[in-house]
């Protein structure tokens, strides 16, 4: 005799037919980006990392900025928990107001680069020809030169410093990398047929690029958006440990690096908490940038 048949109920079906779209979208979403640990450990670092830049006024015991040589290089206590360093400021409010520092140059620097980057690749895909030529052949000199380098040239012409001269140069140095990405996508994106569609009815070259190209090709660019945060945040970093980004008083992990390094023999934790709270927060990103790039890339659909 037959086995009996799997019988499945109207209810079953319509159950699974009437999820809407973008709730089975947001339901596998959240499926790979929240079921793997991996990305739940660096979304809830990042989301840390938010709160305390937010909340920094109300975290920190003591003033960052302000000197106090008769506590100065004291070991972790109850009145110093990540101890003092060599002007006796408090490393735990030190180490949260970077937080703010890291934030505001990540989000400025990357979101900046990818707006400029975004257009220019936009506008060479869209158009092609001497345009294309042109912004890209520029883009190649861009990233031929090392990006740490760029930015010190550029830092070191407008006389280092500031905070906003060091957003500058790190948003500067991410336009070709943005640039050559929405460029890749958009060229694929121009073949399809409502792009066509859309010339043919006579819109505009701006509103096609605007309306039919730029929306379909954004999602990779939401993951580098993510992951760039985490290399700005270490070119800052890098900037900093070479005396030519953010300026004292103002905490910035790089600093806090660049000047513990010289008592790495007698308190070594000057320069390995910021470190370790640099890699914490370019491991956050990084993990988060991982997760969303494999929570929307089409190609995994069926097998993630």
């Amino acid at each position: 005799m037959p086995e009996n048949p799997v019988v499945s109920t109207p209810g079953d079906a319509m159950g699974v037919a009437a999820a809407p779209p973008r709730r089975r979208e947001w339901r596998r979403f959240a499926r790979i980006f929240f079921g793997r640990k991996l990305y739940l450990i660096g979304f809830i670092i990042v989301v840390i990392i938010i709160l305390t830049a937010i909340f920094a006024p109300i975290l920190t015991p003591y003033d960052p900025i302000t000197n106090d040589l008769t506590s100065r290089l004291q070991n972790p206590s109850a009145e110093h928990w990540l101890g003092t360093d060599q002007l006796g400021r408090d490393m735990l409010s030190r180490i949260i107001y970077g937080t703010q520092v890291s934030l505001i140059i990540g989000f400025s620097a990357v979101f900046s680069s990818a707006i400029i980057g975004a257009l220019m690749g936009l506008t060479a895909a869209h158009f092609g020809g001497w345009v294309f030529t042109v912004i890209m052949r520029l883009t190649d000199v861009l990233m031929a030169l090392p990006a740490i380098i760029l930015m010190m040239l550029i830092a070191g012409m407008l006389k280092g410093g500031g905070l906003w001269i060091v957003v500058f140069a790190l948003a500067f140095g991410g336009i070709a990398p943005m640039c050559r990405m929405m460029c890749g996508m958009a060229l694929s994106v121009k073949q399809n047929d409502y792009v066509m569609s859309g010339r043919a009815i006579g819109m505009s070259n701006w509103r096609i690029m605007l309306t039919q190209i730029f929306p379909n090709a954004f999602p990779p660019l939401i993951v580098g958006l993510t992951m760039g945060i985490g290399g700005v945040v270490l070119g800052e970093a890098g900037l900093s440990f070479l005396g030519i980004g953010v300026q004292a008083p103002t905490p910035s992990w790089g600093g806090m690096v660049m000047d513990g390094q010289r008592f790495l023999l007698t308190n070594p934790l000057l320069s390995l908490l910021p470190g370790f709270a640099i890699m914490l927060l370019v491991f956050g990103f990084n993990m988060v940038g991982d997760g969303i790039r494999d929570a929307i890339d089409p190609r995994l659909r069926g097998v993630i």
